[in-house]
């Protein structure tokens, strides 16, 4: 299935590295039946009303890329994206080294230039820094592989891989240009890519949100490689919405406020607990929701978003709150005006107004 909403991304709109400031970026705000608003990420809290609240995701993100090679040396980087949603441990007597502990991720495989392997087979060892080794299980892009470490995969990451990062990129950005402000390390593994819808925010935008009578709550889910190709849906993920976002969510629709969603992830937990009348409850699991036509939002009246790929599965998901007329419209807009796509660029707030999917601007 795929979005609605289609155009062509000029190359030179890919941000190719972050930002001098991080609540610089620009942010178009699309609101139905209004004109389109061009401001920067900053005037975010004039774009909101007193009451609103906002639902962000508090997922680190992990340095889940690793150099290797393969058993004929060619090299490869191996992105690790998270544990299987089975949660299944192979015992650590099937390792060559009885320390070690065999769990089993799921992982991609890309040449250092960042094109896709594809002739990975089960069976194959990908040889990895420190002595680990990654036996492929399965076939596919994303596949499950045993990787046997010595104390905790996430330790041994810290120490030898790096932030995922694609082509777009002219730098090699550090990890703390990836985590947002309201990362909240867990001792879990956590997100693959970071959800960066949430990374212009800053301290000083907090502080207008507070002042404006916004509200923030928060809940985590933990993303795997957003890298997904055409016709290919989200994988699951872990999500944990807790009590206390679940009351504020639902007081705040008693209230009249709206309920709106920085970034896709938050979006997907968030509907994950909601009932079919807009409420939620906590809740906590793997996910494999897919918002689109036949299972539109009920909870999200609003999105804080970056912008996404022609053809990208999240392009279902931005219809699915604000319609397919608002988004097209914005995307029209935000190529014309020449917005930076990415992880590093450019931000959109979308309102679509009181409804279900469906209404128009």
């Amino acid at each position: 299935m795929r979005a609605t909403t289609t155009f062509v991304l000029p190359p030179e709109l890919e941000a190719d590295a972050p930002p001098p400031t991080r609540d610089g970026v620009r942010l178009l705000v699309a609101r139905s039946r209004r004109p389109l608003r061009h401001v920067r990420f900053t005037d975010l809290p004039s774009a909101l009303v007193p009451g609103d609240l906002l639902v962000v995701n508090t997922s680190d993100t992990e340095p889940a890329a690793v150099d290797g090679h393969r058993d004929d040396g060619r090299p490869v980087v191996l992105h690790v994206s998270g544990p299987t949603p089975a949660g299944r441990r192979f015992p650590a007597r099937e390792s060559a080294d009885l320390r070690a502990r065999v769990d089993t991720f799921l992982v991609e495989l890309r040449t250092p230039d960042g094109r896709r392997v594809r002739d990975g087979r089960p069976g194959e060892v990908v040889h990895l820094p420190r002595g680990v080794d990654a036996e492929l299980v399965t076939t596919g892009r994303i596949r499950e592989a045993r990787i046997a470490v010595e104390g905790d995969v996430r330790a041994w990451l810290a120490a030898v891989g790096r932030p995922v990062r694609y082509a777009h990129l002219r730098e090699h950005p550090p990890l703390t240009e990836y985590r947002t402000v309201f990362a909240e390390p867990t001792g879990e593994f956590a997100s693959a890519e970071s959800p960066s819808a949430g990374r212009p925010f800053t301290p000083t935008v907090l502080e207008g949100l507070r002042t404006r009578g916004v509200g923030v709550a928060r809940l985590v889910l933990h993303t795997g490689v957003s890298s997904l190709e055409e016709d290919e849906v989200p994988l699951p993920e872990r999500y944990r919405v807790p009590a206390a976002t679940a009351d504020a969510v639902n007081r705040t629709r008693a209230a009249g406020g709206r309920i709106v969603a920085v970034g896709t992830t938050a979006t997907r937990a968030l509907e994950t607990v909601a009932e079919p009348d807009g409420s939620v409850r906590a809740g906590a699991g793997w996910t494999d929701l897919v918002l689109g036509p036949d299972r539109p939002a009920r909870v999200v009246d609003g999105l804080v978003t970056g912008w996404h790929e022609p053809q990208a599965s999240h392009l279902l998901l931005l219809e699915a709150v604000a319609g397919p007329r608002l988004v097209g419209r914005a995307y029209a807009a935000a190529v014309e005006r020449g917005y930076r796509w990415h992880e590093f660029g450019d931000s959109c707030l979308l309102l679509p107004g009181p409804g279900a999917v469906g209404r128009t601007p």
